[in-house]
């Protein structure tokens, strides 16, 4: 078993008009065997950015840790928040860094940029970078979240199905992957909030 699926994950992130979702599963597993099944993995930048980490999950918590610590040093220099795209180019050159010895991480980076335009990424664990402009997706569940994605995905849907959409998305996904489940966190970002739901999903 690659260390890359140790923990297991799913997550996904999607864009809509003038807004995006990002979603992830709620287990954290060692193997096969549970350990919890409210396990956070999409974590908040600022209020119009958010990143999720698959892989191993002592990782992605220390990954995210030097992350938000260089926004906050970024806002105390610029005294403003990072654009998604100078974000992503921070993840990546931290990643790089670490590269002989890398933090076995896959981030899925999701955010509203300039006039409101949604900018997803997805990049490797040495910080190789994927740019879309539909869905990104990481994790264990990353080959069904793919098919799933490909037949549900339209372009530019409003909040509300796009919620429905990355939903279904992701609890298809996660049924054909035994190292990812127990429902799903999905979070809409709209340039005026944030909606954030709990998926209720197998319990298998």
């Amino acid at each position: 078993m690659q260390i890359f699926e140790y923990n297991g994950s799913a997550l996904v992130a999607m864009v809509g008009k003038n807004c995006f979702a990002i979603a992830s599963d709620r287990r954290l597993g060692v193997q096969l065997q549970t350990i919890a099944t409210d396990f956070q993995k999409i974590y908040k930048i600022h209020g119009r950015l958010f990143i999720g980490l698959a892989g191993l999950a002592t990782d992605a918590q220390t990954l995210y840790q030097r992350l938000i610590f260089r926004h906050k040093l970024y806002q105390l220099r610029e005294e403003r928040d990072m654009k998604p795209e100078t974000f992503a180019s921070l993840v990546s050159a931290i990643l790089y860094e670490k590269r002989f010895g890398p933090y076995f991480c896959q981030p899925v980076i999701a955010g509203l940029g300039k006039d409101d335009k949604p900018f997803i990424c997805t990049m490797d664990s040495i910080g190789a970078k994927e740019l879309a402009e539909d869905f990104v997706v990481g994790g264990t569940a990353s080959e069904s979240l793919y098919g799933a994605c490909e037949s549900m995905y339209k372009p530019d849907m409003k909040p509300e199905e796009l919620f429905e959409t990355i939903s279904q998305a992701l609890l298809s996904s996660v049924d054909r992957d035994c190292l990812s489940g127990w429902g799903g966190h999905v979070i809409v970002v709209t340039p005026d909030d944030i909606t954030e739901r709990t998926l209720k999903g197998r319990m298998d």
